[in-house]
């Protein structure tokens, strides 16, 4: 179904308002964020993102609905896994608290761009190429069982980063936090700060989880629109879910065995799609239920390690 550019205004539009309300009057000032406040944040995203789902199903019917639904659980679900890495980050870089949003905000509007325009290239090679599909599908096969394998320590190594010990043999960098800001000009010459190093590795590492996220939802749909804004609804949870449950993310010892069924499952079903469709009912019910027994078996299993720190 072909969306009109009016609906693609408004969307973006209406996530600019909030992404500058955000900014420019809840966080103005420079703060840590407690537990209660990101408790409150994450509901009105998800809160937000159900509403538009609604929208979506009396506008487009309940098919459009429940890809849109699955969609971004999927993509929710899996930014989940980005919390992990984010975590280590900012506890390598030892990043103080009051500045890991400003961090997050930036990253997740870079992230917002990069997936944009990941988004646009892999629908236009999904309509010229149908074959493309049996390779994302393959793709998510193998991160599925690469994910199942892999330990939690190996995902990041911030001084191994490319990126980043490129970006510190070009440009100088100052050896403590100035404040928020990302660089400062001393005696005529640029320095990036700390932050903005680990602005850059939250970027890449997003990237690289996008790698994984994208070709889900085209298992889902290739409604561009669906795919995208799913995506977008997602992400923009992502920073207030991290300052909810960053501290707790020991505790959630099965996530990351969910997440590669889900990423498995989906993978499967993308590469068979042409011998057998799985209904979009199906696939909703399974990542629903995959994700919800991953965190309540984790939560029973840990339910006397609640003091340990985050990062240990």
């Amino acid at each position: 179904m072909e969306t009109p550019i009016a609906f693609w205004i408004a969307f973006n539009s209406g996530i600019l308002a909030l992404l500058a309300f955000d900014l420019l009057v809840l966080h103005r000032r420079v703060r840590e964020i407690g537990f209660r406040e990101a408790a409150v944040g994450s509901a009105l995203w998800v809160a937000l993102s159900l509403s538009f789902c609604a929208f979506v199903w009396h506008w487009r019917g309940p098919q459009s609905g429940m890809q849109f639904l699955t969609g971004y659980l999927v993509e929710y679900s899996l930014s989940a896994d980005n919390i992990f890495v984010f975590v280590l980050i900012m506890t390598f870089f030892k990043v103080p608290k009051e500045l890991q949003h400003r961090v997050l905000f930036w990253g997740v509007l870079g992230a917002l761009v990069m997936r944009g325009t990941m988004i646009g290239v892999g629908v236009y090679l999904v309509e010229k190429f149908h074959w493309i599909l049996y390779v994302f599908g393959l793709i998510l096969v193998v991160s599925g069982i690469k994910m199942f394998m892999q330990r939690q320590e190996e995902e990041v190594d911030p001084e191994h980063n490319p990126l980043i010990r490129l970006c510190r043999r070009c440009v100088p960098v100052t050896e403590r936090y100035e404040g928020g800001r990302f660089a400062v000009r001393r005696e005529g010459r640029v320095f990036l700060t700390p932050l903005a190093i680990v602005l850059i590795m939250v970027e890449t590492t997003d990237l690289v989880f996008a790698v994984d996220s994208i070709p889900a939802i085209f298992a889902i749909t290739r409604d561009p629109f669906i795919v995208y804004t799913s995506n977008v609804c997602a992400i923009l949870g992502l920073r207030s879910m991290y300052f909810m449950l960053a501290g707790a993310m020991h505790r959630f010892i099965f996530l990351k065995a969910g997440l590669s069924i889900i990423l498995t499952f989906i993978g499967v079903k993308m590469i068979i799609m042409d011998i057998f469709k799985i209904p979009i009912e199906l696939s909703l019910t399974v990542v629903a239920a995959v994700l919800a027994t991953s965190i309540v078996t984790s939560v029973i299993v840990t339910r006397g390690d609640r003091g340990r720190p985050a990062g240990d």
